[in-house]
């Protein structure tokens, strides 16, 4: 019996020597199936009395100002926009007739743009697009309710236009990007960078002196002719409202 207690008494007391041991294990393994998610509780937990801090209160300040700033710039945007479109709805009565953009392939983003009015309304093929900056393309085909209009951006496109600083031709040559080509056609044109861009005052086959862009590079080196490249004043890629525009 005294064998049998004393044997018990050593197990016991070799098990409560492991106890430290199995708890470190028992803990690794929590801490292992939670992910640390327990530790980051507790260290919550204990600096909760203490936060937001002055620093962070300061970040908190500033990203609360940040936001206000760009609800404010997004609400302009939106407000010139809206404002947009009401000169381009009051424009009708004045010979301007104007559409929706009711739709446009990503794939061909700077080539076309179709508008929500047709034949019905007085928009024939060859007819000026004009949205709020200037010129964007022609009317490239019209069914009874829509019509595709062809940019100024897209490959093929090919309009003379209008240096009126030095009284200088040239042609707009589309590229499929957002900043057609200026083919020049004298060998030394005396242009800079910001030269307004527009239709020619002699047009026949577009309405005269509509703004375009300006020139943004030169290139004086090209061959055969010297060619600039020209930043778009009305962004094809941002337009939801034009205004189209018979000769």
């Amino acid at each position: 019996m005294a064998g049998g207690l004393r044997f018990a008494g050593s197990s016991w007391r070799s098990w409560r020597g492991k106890w430290p041991l199995l708890f470190l294990l028992v803990a690794l393994s929590f801490v292992r199936w939670t992910k640390g998610a327990g530790f980051v509780d507790l260290y919550s937990l204990l600096i909760r009395p203490f936060w937001p801090g002055s620093a962070q209160r300061e970040w908190i300040q500033t990203g609360i100002q940040v936001e206000q700033q760009a609800r404010l710039i997004l609400l302009e945007q939106d407000n010139q926009r809206l404002r947009d479109m009401l000169s381009l709805n009051g424009g009708s009565n004045s010979g301007l007739i104007s559409a929706a953009v009711i739709s446009r392939k990503s794939s061909g983003w700077w080539q076309q743009l179709d508008l929500g009015q047709g034949l019905l309304a007085g928009v024939e093929e060859g007819d000026a697009v004009i949205g709020p900056g200037g010129l964007l393309g022609v009317i490239d085909s019209v069914t009874p309710t829509t019509a595709r209009v062809r940019l100024l951006t897209a490959p093929g496109s090919r309009i003379g236009v209008w240096i009126a600083r030095t009284k200088t031709h040239g042609i707009l040559l589309g590229t499929g990007t957002n900043r057609p080509q200026l083919r020049f056609l004298d060998k030394a044109p005396d242009l800079q960078p910001g030269d307004l861009v527009s239709t020619s005052p002699a047009s026949t086959l577009m309405p005269p002196n509509l703004p375009i862009g300006v020139i943004q590079t030169l290139d004086s080196k090209a061959l055969p002719l010297p060619t600039g490249r020209v930043q778009l004043l009305a962004s094809p890629e941002a337009i939801d409202w034009v205004q189209v525009q018979k000769l």
